[in-house]
């Protein structure tokens, strides 16, 4: 029998947070930076899409450009982070800030400079790096002249890159992960903002769900090879690095006990997650993607070699995105919700956040423990958190209760789900410092500890505030997970 007592968090568990450098760097055309494709997405709203211009246009509002202007602030920021007690800070490095064009022959020397300086910074307090390689910023050259991800082309522009940080970092970064929420790209949200495939039309980004498919799988082939050679390249460079997948996990359940909506859910848990995932993990396409791809006539493009470039690079561990659970339903009358990077239906059970993101901390651990026991790896938890609108009082305080209370039962549930003998490494909350939201551009839509003095239309002075829920997870973190009150 496990003893109640035992429900602890290991003693070098890896607290900290998480950012992507296109929605809190800044510094879009500083320091020899090219264009990435988030340069190029307008403001957008809860209601109003974000539009993808082929430039940038004279008199339109791009919020990633200056985002929350890390690029300046680093040293503030990392002391704050340094401040809360982090253990581990989750961030991306800017394709486009080593390599421009994306297909340069020589990298640029002043963007290596600049993580050369983040990355003492993090040293210096004894914060371990967890670095995205590719997170949702593909140089945009690579995006108007090879139409991004389903050029194979890229897969060797990647493998460079991540020659040269490997190298670069070899002795300062352990952790790496290779694409964020690599399967976004089975979802037509993902076609711009994950594959770097140029849009048609008026440029907004579309949600429905057979838009693209052909275009959208050959993509995620070519982004699984490039996936695999860096851990494969990884690996010689450094046996100690880990280097793993990150998944958006969309937790789907039947909304009813109707046989046709409970094998729905278990479809989509296999489309939507676990296909990327059994690529990733195992080294193999499942057999349910094979059936899939003959039923809708997609025919991947495959070399000679991929099957084996796939098995020799497998990850060494497992991370995920985890905001929600959606439900499902065989009845295509049923109300509809919105989500992170899906559309779900209604659970009458769940409450659901400002932005309709339905609140389930139980979802978490189905979540972990579904991953788990299907791969037995580590697993960190890379994105978690709530959306909000936040209030700065007169007295300066913000006094966000909802955002703790949010984090607090997530945690309850990662501790459950140890005592179930899940195998849980880290827990980076997700936008730790505000930051511009990827789905609407919106700053409104805040997730941090750490207030940003910026709105929706660029106005403020970007000054840090320090947020209720700050000392909060700094107590969190003091006592390992144990005082969550």
């Amino acid at each position: 029998m496990v003893n109640k007592l035992d429900k602890k968090f290991p003693k070098d568990f890896l607290w900290g947070g998480a950012t992507a450098a296109n929605q809190f760097e800044g510094g879009y055309n500083e320091g020899g930076k090219g264009l990435s494709i988030a340069d190029v997405l307008t403001a957008g709203s809860h209601t109003v899409p974000r539009r993808i211009t082929p430039t940038i246009e004279d008199g339109m509002y791009y919020p990633n450009h200056e985002a929350v202007d890390f690029y300046h602030r680093y040293k503030e920021d990392i002391k704050l982070l340094a401040e809360m007690g982090f253990k581990a800070f989750r961030m991306s490095i800017a394709w486009s800030r080593i390599f421009p064009n994306g297909d340069d022959p020589e990298p640029n020397e002043e963007g290596l400079k600049f993580y050369d300086n983040v990355f003492a910074e993090l040293k210096k307090y004894n914060i371990e790096p967890i670095v995205t390689i590719s997170h949702y910023e593909t140089p945009l050259n690579l995006a108007i002249k090879y139409n991004g991800w389903v050029n194979r082309n890229l897969v060797d522009f990647y493998v460079r890159y991540c020659d040269v940080i490997f190298r670069r970092y070899k002795d300062i970064v352990k952790y790496w992960l290779t694409f964020n929420e690599i399967n976004a790209l089975t979802m037509p949200w993902g076609t711009f903002m994950a594959g770097a495939i140029m849009p048609n039309g008026n440029g907004e980004i579309s949600n429905n769900e057979t838009d693209n498919e052909q275009i959208r799988y050959q993509a995620l082939h070519h982004q699984f090879i490039a996936s695999a050679k860096a851990v494969k390249l990884g690996h010689e460079i450094n046996k100690d690095f880990k280097i793993g997948c990150m998944i958006a996990y969309m937790c789907f359940y039947p909304l009813t006990c109707n046989p046709d909506d409970v094998l729905l859910a278990q479809q989509k848990d296999n489309l939507h997650n676990f296909l990327c995932s059994d690529v990733q993990v195992r080294g193999e396409y499942p057999g349910f993607a094979k059936r899939y791809f003959e039923e809708k006539n997609i025919n991947i493009n495959m070399q000679e070699n991929d099957e084996q470039i796939l098995k020799e690079g497998k990850v060494d561990f497992y991370t995920f995105s985890y905001y929600m659970s959606n439900c499902v339903s065989a009845d295509q009358n049923e109300e509809k919700i919105g989500g992170n990077i899906s559309l779900g239906i209604k659970n009458p059970y769940l409450k659901a956040s400002d932005w309709g993101w339905q609140i389930d901390p139980k979802g978490l651990r189905w979540t972990l423990n579904n991953i788990y026991y299907r791969y037995q790896i580590p697993i960190m938890v890379v994105e978690n958190g709530l959306g909000a609108i936040d209030k700065v009082e007169t007295d300066g305080t913000i006094n966000d209760d909802y955002r703790i209370d949010y984090l607090r039962e997530h945690i309850k549930q990662m501790k459950e789900a140890i005592l179930d003998g899940v195998d849980l490494i880290g827990y980076t909350t997700w936008g730790c410092i505000d930051l511009v939201s990827a789905g609407t551009g919106e700053m409104k839509k805040r997730y941090g500890f750490i207030y940003v003095d910026r709105d929706d239309e660029g106005r403020g002075t970007l000054n840090r505030m320090k947020k209720k829920s700050f000392y909060w997870y700094k107590k969190v973190i003091e006592t390992n997970g144990e005082d969550l009150e």
